[in-house]
């Protein structure tokens, strides 16, 4: 997955970030190295968060929705400017119609057989989702069967004492949560937290 500047492959997850606060925790994401920015659908107000983000941020960052799970979603977040588009699960549904608007799309996949119908829906990104439950031993096993293209990220109970073995393992990225930002979290906490997690994986990549 290629961010803008050539990033970390980061993507922080701002689930339950509200409209007032998000430039601001954007701005010290941004500080931090972080090129790739999630709200999730269930957040309050999240199409409005999308959208202030895209006007502020959608030249030099992959802006975009979390937890999208209808095609008729797609739509919405595409209209608030978002180009990034996340799912939990694989729906056929919402892979294409965020291809058909040229969005780069993530679904979470658990097994072959799911990754294998997220690509033949058009995706080419995908997310091990929830990466913790499966561990890294299970993404070396996917990977033996899976085009050499695709290209692969970790969510969901990862953070920087977690890294190295996932890279060890082949992962391309990781979409990070709640070790970055939970609510009540000031901007300034969320840059720090972001700072030290790419510091760790820069470290990770570096004993790799």
């Amino acid at each position: 997955m290629l961010l803008p500047d050539h990033a970390p492959p980061i993507i922080a997850i701002l689930r339950g970030v509200t409209p007032p606060e998000v430039l601001d925790v954007a701005a010290a994401l941004f500080q931090a190295g972080v090129r790739g920015i999630e709200v999730p659908l269930n957040s309050p107000a999240a199409l409005e968060s999308i959208a202030l983000l895209s006007a502020r941020f959608g030249k030099t960052c992959l802006c975009g929705a979390g937890t999208v799970l209808r095609a008729a979603a797609v739509d919405e977040v595409h209209a608030a400017g978002g180009r990034l588009i996340v799912a939990p699960n694989v729906d056929p549904g919402v892979i294409r119609r965020a291809c058909d608007l040229s969005l780069t799309v993530i679904p979470g996949f658990a097994s072959a057989t799911e990754a294998f119908q997220a690509i033949d829906a058009g995706a080419r990104i995908l997310k091990l989702f929830p990466a913790g439950t499966y561990g890294p031993a299970h993404l070396r096993a996917v990977r033996e069967v899976l085009p050499r293209d695709i290209t692969i990220l970790a969510v969901g109970g990862v953070g920087a004492a977690t890294l190295a073995p996932w890279i060890a393992a082949g992962i391309d990225g990781f979409g990070v949560g709640g070790e970055i930002y939970k609510p009540g979290r000031t901007a300034a906490e969320v840059g720090h937290r972001a700072s030290q997690l790419i510091g760790a994986y820069r470290g990770a990549i570096a004993a790799d």
